[in-house]
């Protein structure tokens, strides 16, 4: 029997509740995948409480990592046995097992764990994407990069410190400034919007940054626009904080001719050779210690709920993952 984690109707935490249900054989181009490990990510959140509408009642978790029990016809690039991991859909990894699209699965290499897989394959394509295409990041760039103390945020500083930009970093205490440095950021923020775009132009000597990286929404908009320099790059990828205001064009020509983008993460891996590649380069910057799983809790698949409940107060500071 295989357990899962599902929800009929939004709402908070609560709403999550463990389902008992038979196991499943792969249709064609399919696998039957038994988990070892889950990766929790703020997107799970928006769609339990409705901020991101699913249809209900529906599972949740878009990352996992296990091993192959059973392929179905015309697979061929996974076999029974193989350390797997993916990210992005179907929605269901909140569970002790689960069918998947093989097309859809990126081996393991051997030096890394389930739990490593699990924790930074949907971030890491995450930020795959936002610093390669989005913008493109490298020598010279200077950026001002939210939530570094976070799971994503911490794999983003990172790369983009390996990719030889200046990272100014922003956190939502001040515990976490020590940690943002060692993460490679060349200065750390405290949020605060009233202040937060001085200080990004003292900190520039007055040139302000080239991209923003904002995943907070509504009370951060107007001190990120604030401070990118003259056709600088707004880069609005989250909500938690609650959508932002639409913007009037005519804000955007007044503070420098600014660029405003909303990129998703399904828009830039719509295609399997495009998923595959972004989902390879994350494992070998891993490999290669550029960028590191950072593990902030593990909880039993059970304990769905009270993960969610911590990584929607804040209390969590890097990645979290559920053990089946």
């Amino acid at each position: 029997m295989v357990s899962a984690i599902r929800f009929s109707q939004v709402g908070k935490p609560e709403v999550l509740n463990v389902e008992r249900m038979s196991d499943q054989s792969p249709g064609p181009g399919e696998v039957w995948l038994q988990h070892e490990a889950i990766g929790v990510n703020f997107l799970d959140v928006t769609q339990r409480n409705g901020a991101v509408r699913v249809p209900l009642p529906s599972g949740l978790g878009l990352e996992g990592a296990g091993r192959v029990v059973t392929v179905g016809a015309g697979v061929t690039n996974v076999r029974a046995g193989d350390r797997v991991a993916y990210a992005t859909g179907p929605v269901g990894a909140y569970a002790t097992a689960r069918l998947f699209p093989a097309e859809r699965l990126v081996n393991i290499p051997d030096p890394l764990t389930f739990d490593d897989a699990a924790a930074v394959m949907f971030k890491g394509i995450t930020a795959h994407y936002l610093l390669k295409s989005t913008y493109p990041v490298g020598p010279g760039t200077t950026m001002l990069l939210y939530g570094v103390a976070g799971g994503l945020g911490a794999i983003m500083a990172q790369w983009a410190k390996h990719l030889g930009a200046f990272v100014i970093g922003v956190v939502s205490r001040p515990a976490s400034v020590e940690k943002a440095y060692a993460l490679g950021c060349e200065a750390v923020l405290v949020f605060d919007p009233n202040t937060l775009a001085a200080e990004v132009t003292r900190i520039t000597d007055g040139k302000k940054v080239d991209v923003v990286y904002d995943p907070i929404g509504r009370i951060s908009f107007e001190a990120s626009l604030d401070s990118l320099r003259p056709r600088g790059l707004m880069v609005s990828f989250g909500t938690s904080s609650g959508a932002p205001s639409p913007v009037e064009l005519a804000t955007l020509n007044a503070k420098g001719s600014l660029f405003l983008t909303r990129p998703s993460l399904a828009a830039h891996t719509a295609s399997v050779a495009e998923y595959q590649e972004r989902a390879r380069d994350v494992l070998a910057a891993v490999e290669a210690g550029i960028i590191t799983p950072r593990i902030w809790g593990s909880y039993s698949l059970a304990d769905a709920a009270l993960a969610h409940a911590d990584l929607e107060s804040g209390r969590s500071s890097g990645a979290i993952i559920l053990k089946p």
